[in-house]
């Protein structure tokens, strides 16, 4: 079950990474608090698009890196800056390093049993390769949706 204080803890920090990759990018100091709460945001939709409605993990991440899109492009009018700014450091949080580091062990490992590979240790690394490139196909695809909706380039005339 969903804590409610777990959820504030997680979100909080989750704008804290959201803040340090900000910085990292050398963000206007201006906008370091839109890409805070873009990032927060992010978590809290993907969270409880996962936990609360049940969803898989690769839809939540696209419904909360559209959510980071969206808020994204408000800051942006509001800040006169560019949108993707607030979002790439926004879906930091979204990352999924558990399974990119799951994946990478597992690779380690087949590679170092290489004549007696074990078939569990292929299943678990192919999933989770699938689901690390599944997420971050969501983050990239959800992140440009609300660009590709509302900024239309004018037609060469």
């Amino acid at each position: 079950m969903l804590s409610i204080g777990l959820l504030i803890q997680n979100t909080f920090w989750a704008a804290i990474a959201a803040l340090g990759f900000a910085v990292l990018f050398n963000v206007p100091y201006r906008a370091l608090i839109g890409c805070m709460a873009c990032g927060a945001l992010g978590y809290f939709v993907r969270t409880i698009a996962t936990e609360l409605l049940g969803s898989y993990i690769g839809i939540s991440t696209l419904l909360a890196a559209i959510s980071i899109g969206f808020l994204g492009l408000v800051f942006a009018r509001y800040w006169k800056m560019p949108a993707m700014i607030f979002s790439i450091s926004g879906a930091i949080p979204l990352v999924p390093g558990v399974f990119a580091y799951q994946t990478m062990l597992g690779i380690i490992q087949i590679a170092d049993l290489q004549a007696e590979t074990n078939p569990t240790l292929l299943v678990s690394t192919s999933a989770n390769a699938i689901n690390t490139a599944f997420i971050l196909s969501a983050i990239a695809l959800g992140i440009i949706t609300p660009k590709l909706i509302f900024m239309r380039n004018k037609p060469i005339v």
